[in-house]
């Protein structure tokens, strides 16, 4: 993915079907959606375009494995938006165990979304994902979702 912008964020750090909304960082990508599932906050699209670019590409870089830098991350973001916004942070329940950090089984709700692709996802394929991979699958396979995505990423995780 290019960046049209003097931005140091990489290509790597965005899937290829994300290309077209988050080059300027309008859209919050996958990689800040995979750490708002893990560190328990909900962000509105709108909360996130009135961050600076500097702090969306934070978002971006900050590290939220630990559970040090789940905190760091949960208290950075809820400080951002009552800021912005005078309001306190949404929050979301966070799973004790998600399923795109399980390698041994495919979601049901995504069998049945790659099915209606003419798609069959191997267990050994889902193995082979890494767990941003696998969140992005079971996000764009939601019935809550656009879903045009879904294709795509099936696409670029070479899972046609």
């Amino acid at each position: 993915m290019s960046n049209s912008s003097n931005s140091p964020i990489e290509d790597s750090l965005f899937f290829q079907f994300e290309h077209e909304f988050v080059g300027d960082l309008r859209c919050i990508p996958m990689v800040v959606r995979f750490k708002l599932d893990t560190c328990g906050i909900k962000l509105k699209l709108a909360q996130w375009n009135q961050f600076s670019e500097d702090e969306r590409e934070q978002f971006i870089f900050q590290p939220c494995s630990s559970e040090d830098e789940i905190e760091d991350y949960r208290e950075f973001l809820k400080d951002l938006i009552f800021m912005y916004s005078e309001t306190e942070a949404a929050e979301i329940p966070v799973e004790e165990n998600p399923p795109w950090l399980d390698d041994s089984k495919i979601p049901p709700a995504l069998v049945e979304k790659a099915k209606s692709c003419e798609a069959k996802i191997s267990l050994k394929q889902w193995k082979g994902l890494s767990p941003l991979q696998r969140f992005a699958l079971i996000k764009l396979s939601r019935p809550s979702h656009e879903n045009k995505n879904f294709l795509p990423a099936l696409q670029e995780f070479q899972l046609l």
